[in-house]
């Protein structure tokens, strides 16, 4: 087996491509005006933002097979590494928790699921898969998880409605959610959630998929070998993934059918391998300089992704909860506010929420480099 203690160059790019994306979707000028890539499917189908949410499944995945495999090499106690994940996982847990809270505070109907709540999730049923299973009973738990997830979708019945109607609010895992939540659904809803219990099971595949393609790094093949055999996977798993869509589920994100899954899987690996050839494995010097040089602001936006998507969420909060009195005696909100300039450039109103986005994006970025500069690493 291959050592794993030295960072990969390809993960940190990854993680901070994915990150960047995930800043830009989510901070748009004006929600009303976005170009159709920059925002969610409305139901069935994807698009470029739905391929962000499983890369960092599908990165953590990675991650925790690299890092845990170099740990039960060393002869780490395996409870006591399991026992440090859960810890590592209640505080992603809490962090996204609280950014729900934010900033109303409101009991009664906070939002609990979410989106680092579900990779907390994943992260804790997570660690004793990659702890105590090797990759043929890994593979055996996807299957097993994607094929319960299908039976409970399309035979379990909803009252009310019967079973396998797959529309918002009206599937298995929507209802389950409303039994089990209540109130504490998104808020845009009130009847389902994107990041609802029964989804978690196909999510936590995404980052099992990953957990594999760690596996498959750490062995001794030769890196070339291995950035071919990933780009072929991912292939595999694009072409595995629009079949289900046609003869078993849609794809769709916000219910994270098995099509989706595994269409999502695909592109992580290619997006990866090109990622990790660029930067890991490539010998031609000119190349690998040149992808060093325009992968560095990635590279600085991974080492500090968590905490980056935490103060973007909580700034966006922020940004439409205070409130400036204009000349007229109304009040307006500070994104509003710091939108007015922006929005007054002849560009159109699309264009114009897309300079938003940048803007912002830059400013997270810059909060990312000085953090890089100081050696500043916010670890959970």
């Amino acid at each position: 087996m291959r050592d794993t203690s030295s960072r990969l160059a390809s993960l940190d790019a990854f993680r901070g491509f994915t990150i960047a994306a995930m800043v830009l979707v989510n901070n748009p000028g004006d929600w009303g005006h976005l170009y159709s890539q920059l925002e969610h499917a409305k139901w069935n189908g994807w698009t470029f933002t739905d391929c962000i949410f499983p890369f960092f499944l599908f990165i953590g995945g990675v991650a925790m097979a690299l890092s845990l495999g170099r740990l039960a090499a060393a002869g780490a106690d395996r409870p006591k590494l399991l026992a440090k994940l859960a810890k590592r996982a209640a505080l992603i847990f809490l962090i996204g928790f609280l950014l729900n809270f934010m900033p109303y505070f409101n009991v009664e109907k906070v939002r609990i699921p979410g989106v680092l709540q579900r990779i907390a999730l994943c992260t804790l049923l997570a660690a004793p898969i990659v702890v105590y299973c090797g990759w043929r009973m890994q593979l055996a738990i996807i299957a097993a998880l994607l094929t319960l997830y299908s039976v409970l979708m399309l035979l379990a019945p909803v009252p009310g409605i019967g079973a396998g109607v797959l529309e918002p609010g009206q599937d298995f895992g929507a209802w389950i959610d409303r039994a089990l939540l209540g109130k504490h659904l998104w808020v845009q809803s009130k009847t389902w959630d994107p990041e609802g219990l029964v989804s978690t099971l196909p999510a936590l595949c995404s980052q099992l998929f990953g957990v594999l393609a760690g596996r498959w790094l750490a062995t001794s093949i030769h890196r070339t070998e291995q950035t071919v055999w990933m780009l072929l996977a991912g292939l595999l798993c694009v072409w595995i993934g629009v079949i289900l869509d046609t003869i078993l589920m849609p794809i769709n994100k916000s219910l994270w059918t098995p099509s989706y899954c595994f269409l999502m899987t695909g592109w992580a690996l290619i997006v990866f391998s090109a990622f990790y050839w660029l930067l890991d494995v490539n010998p031609y010097a000119a190349v690998r300089e040149a992808a060093a040089r325009w992968s560095k602001p990635f590279i600085i936006y991974g080492m500090n992704a968590l905490f980056i998507f935490a103060l973007s969420g909580f700034l966006a909060k922020m940004f439409g909860f205070i409130k400036f009195t204009q000349p007229d005696g109304s009040l307006r909100s500070l994104g509003k506010t710091l939108y007015a300039p922006i929005a007054a450039l002849p560009i159109g109103p699309v264009n114009t929420s897309l300079l938003h986005a940048v803007l912002f994006n830059a400013l997270m970025f810059a909060v990312a480099w000085a953090m890089w500069r100081k050696k500043w690493f916010v670890k959970v």
